[in-house]
């Protein structure tokens, strides 16, 4: 027989957080078992903590993939591993004219930080270089901010891209440390957490995030919210898995938007002062549910996404003004 739980006082919960009262595992754990008809509850708690901290304000972010497919890792979640077989495009690195290009189109998209994002181990210096060369265009020419995707580096690597004028550098867990060898063998959760590290030291700000959905257990899933607390990630993108067909997650069941919105207040629970950000499954995980989502978090991507489509940037700022909040615009 199901044990009945407790109701919980979500907005008290809330109020502890606004007073700077850390939330326990166990509360994290209840937000995510919570009873479905709780969850319009959760999210009005979630956005009391949202609105101390950010307001109505929500942050665009576009991404542009400057190097597709090709990549040596097996990441299971992935279509750019060299062992999907994914239809997807797969082309060597964009010129730097096309990737400062895209930081325009950004502006347009009424985005305030552009991601720079390419498939791969890790970057040589020369390739380094390359995306250097673009972002110091792109610091003179617009007020974006730069954040940087480009995998594992070293500190050499990291102190140069700070030095360009890059601000953030995502390289996120991905998913519990505990889970990681069911998803990746050609590296390690410490691998990740590593980079993580040496881009904050390198004065970057670092983002990290996961893929919620591969198999982590509820209480794996209110932890990854814990560790990146621990690493102090300034921007956590939560990422809902996609079973691409042709990876080999692909059999994978995709969370229901009802999980995926009780993952996006828990994050702001465990992490309230932290930019949480809606990102891939956004449109295909929450589906209809996707304004909801924002009385959690405060960010989104505006446009496609590395592999896979997003919605047009008009629906997202007609969600974003329909919800009564503003965009965190950037002008040239």
């Amino acid at each position: 027989m199901k044990q009945v739980q407790t109701k919980r006082d979500w907005k008290k919960l809330a109020h502890d957080v606004v007073e700077e009262k850390m939330i326990t595992k166990e509360d994290a754990i209840a937000i995510l078992e919570a009873d479905d008809t709780e969850v319009l509850e959760i999210m009005n708690a979630a956005y009391i903590i949202r609105h101390h901290h950010f307001g109505k304000k929500v942050k665009l972010n576009m991404i542009i993939n400057t190097k597709s497919g090709l990549c040596p890792e097996d990441c299971g979640y992935c279509s750019q591993s060299i062992i999907s077989e994914a239809p997807i495009d797969k082309y060597a690195w964009l010129t730097q004219e096309k990737i400062v290009e895209g930081a325009h189109e950004a502006i347009r998209r009424k985005a305030g930080t552009y991601c720079i994002v390419a498939s791969g181990r890790r970057p040589t210096d020369k390739e380094v270089n390359h995306v250097i060369g673009a972002v110091k265009e792109i610091r003179e020419t617009t007020d974006l901010k730069i954040c940087c995707c480009l995998g594992f580096l070293n500190e050499d690597q990291a102190g140069r891209l700070a030095e360009a004028g890059v601000h953030r550098y995502n390289h996120n867990l991905n998913t519990h440390a505990n889970n990681y060898e069911s998803i990746c063998s050609t590296h390690t959760y410490d691998d990740r957490v590593d980079t993580v590290q040496k881009a904050k030291q390198a004065g970057i700000s670092p983002c990290s995030g996961a893929i919620f959905g591969m198999g982590e257990t509820i209480e794996e899933r209110a932890e990854i919210g814990f560790e990146l607390q621990r690493i102090d990630a300034d921007s956590i993108p939560c990422n809902f898995l996609v079973a691409v067909k042709g990876t080999p997650l692909e059999g994978q069941k995709e969370l229901t938007p009802i999980e995926c919105l009780k993952v996006l207040a828990m994050m702001r629970f465990v992490n309230p002062t932290k930019e949480i950000r809606i990102s891939g499954g956004r449109e295909i995980n929450l589906r209809s549910v996707q304004p909801i989502g924002l009385f959690a978090a405060n960010s989104i991507f505006v446009g496609d996404y590395l592999t896979t489509a997003g919605q047009e940037p008009t629906a997202d700022w007609g969600m974003i003004e329909d919800l009564g909040f503003e965009i965190e615009e950037c002008a040239l």
